[in-house]
């Protein structure tokens, strides 16, 4: 039987895997050409880390290998990634090609060699070429060959009278896997590629999650209930290396009852596994990014409620970010795109990752002596009262929780995020003797987090909020009703950060709101951080 694998290139016979034919046949067709006698693109082919390009680029080269006008070459050069000398990779990258094409009296030892390589008579058909982690390689050695690269596709366009395999260079096409902003968006020289010709990798559709999982119950006899693999999907937002990863977990690692159906209290489980106590190499590298300024304060920007904020690929910190798998596009229109974060899983580890750096479990919330019963007792919650606890705690020890507080650049303010994190922490840590759960949630992924304790058997919400405008408020009062109605509530709380507030507002804007629609009761509460 098979397994999920998260593990690098997936094996058919061993993994299960989306067959992507579509993506598979749209690679082949750019590297053959429109009309093959004429040539074939050079393309780059791109996404964000572990999303499938090199196993479906391998099913390419599979696929090309058995038309026989052409030679088709694939090559890693991961492991060149530390050299720095352009002609010590020129070297090694030709001594592979001689190998595998059996070229015989031929030395390429420096840039200025390289070219020769691909001459008519020196090759004996045209060479469809693709190399694997090209964005490993440094920038000088990047720049290099694609210097070298431009010259052979031009010098090909300019022999339109020809065909392919007549043609001065036989380099018929190539496909250079890695980051797109390395071979376009970057290159200030320019680029031989034409980028609309480029391949992007997209993450598994819904349908594609739900063919992976139908396929473990196909083979295994083992059911997954629906609302399972719902979340997964809702999750993991199709993240391949994530997806075969929780898969893992899921069937194999987790799973000791094999002849029962998986159900959500086995997702539940093994998904708190997954965000607390198994590292995850993927998780990892995009943290040890996302930590990194001048990532780390865009990131910080990006958990802020105010506005959405637009995403372009000319901005290189947020190409860096999008290519290691932090944030997605939120596309609305053709023209209007926002930045979210790339799933919510990724959303909760970094949210925790950055709460846990500012804030660890706070001490000294209250005496000892204490009656909390206005608050909590053994089979209730106040949530207003709770809140009024954590403003005056905040208000108490301002100076010392903003102390070291990142602050943003442009106007030195405290960002927004930082008392979304100070907030969760405090809860965490006022809650925790009563073995109560507090759990952050951003169900758009971006312009909304929400804070969710389960206490005595029942569910609670809030819905954390910057106060920015009026208009903005009834917003928030009708997204907070809908939410609650998603989560099968009757009525939420929304938190609203601001910097100062009088009472003659608190009475005005802190009224309960019910809406019609959701039949949900949303009850507003400031906070204030100033």
């Amino acid at each position: 039987m098979r397994k999920f694998s998260s593990y690098g290139p997936i094996e058919q016979e061993l993994h299960y895997y989306v067959p992507r034919q579509g993506l598979i046949d749209n690679a082949v067709q750019q590297l053959k050409g429109d009309n093959p006698d004429k040539g074939g693109h050079y393309i780059t082919v791109w996404a964000p880390r572990q999303t499938g390009k090199t196993w479906i680029m391998q099913e390419v080269f599979s696929t090309l290998k058995q038309d026989t006008q052409f030679e088709t070459v694939i090559l890693p050069l991961q492991h060149l990634c530390n050299e720095t000398d352009v002609n010590r990779v020129v070297q090694l990258i030709a001594q592979e090609l001689i190998e595998i094409l059996n070229l015989k009296n031929l030395t390429i030892n420096t840039l200025g060699d390289f070219h020769l390589l691909f001459k008519q008579g020196i090759l004996g058909k045209p060479l469809i070429l693709i190399l694997d982690e090209f964005d490993a390689l440094e920038p000088a050695v990047i720049a290099g060959l694609v210097g070298a690269f431009r010259n052979i596709y031009h010098r090909r366009r300019n022999q339109t009278d020809k065909p392919t395999a007549e043609k001065d260079y036989l380099l018929h096409s190539m496909a250079l896997i890695g980051v797109r902003a390395v071979l376009g968006v970057e290159n200030v020289k320019g680029s031989p590629f034409n980028v609309q010709r480029g391949v992007h990798i997209p993450n598994l559709t819904h349908d594609e999650v739900a063919y992976l999982f139908n396929c473990y119950q196909q083979e295994s006899g083992q059911p997954i209930q629906p609302e399972v693999v719902e979340r997964i999907w809702y999750e993991f937002q199709g993240q391949p290396g994530l997806t075969c990863w929780f898969g893992e977990l899921l069937t194999e690692t987790y799973n000791q009852a094999i002849n029962q159906l998986i159900i959500m209290d086995n997702f539940e489980g093994v998904f708190g596994a997954a965000l607390n106590l198994l590292p995850n190499n993927n998780i990892l590298n995009l943290v040890s990014k996302a930590k990194q300024e001048p990532y780390k304060s865009f990131v910080l920007e990006l958990f802020q409620t105010k506005k959405k904020l637009k995403f372009t690929y000319l901005d290189p910190i947020i190409t860096f970010l999008y290519m290691n798998g932090v944030i997605d596009v939120e596309q609305v229109t053709v023209e209007e795109n926002y930045l979210k974060f790339s799933c919510p899983y990724v959303q909760k580890q970094l949210f925790s990752y950055f709460a846990r750096e500012l804030f660890q479990e706070l001490d000294g919330l209250y005496d000892p002596f204490e009656d909390l019963s206005d608050t909590i007792t053994e089979d209730s919650l106040n949530l207003r009262g709770l809140l009024l606890r954590y403003e005056q705690h905040l208000q108490a020890n301002r100076e010392q929780v903003l102390k070291n507080a990142p602050r943003r650049k442009n106007d030195l303010r405290v960002f927004e995020a930082v008392f979304q994190f100070h907030l969760y922490s405090y809860l965490a840590s006022f809650l925790d003797s009563y073995d109560a759960q507090v759990q952050p949630e951003f169900p758009t992924g971006n312009g909304q987090i929400d804070l969710l304790i389960r206490h005595a058997g029942q569910l609670f919400g809030l819905e954390l909020k910057s106060f920015a405008n009026q208009r903005e408020y009834h917003k928030a009062l009708i997204q907070a009703a809908k939410y609650g109605k998603q989560l099968g509530l009757t009525e939420i709380g929304l938190v609203l950060f601001v910097e100062v507030v009088d009472d003659k507002n608190r009475q005005k804007f802190e009224k309960d709101y019910m809406d019609v629609k959701t039949g949900v009761t949303v009850h507003p509460q400031f906070v204030q951080t100033g």
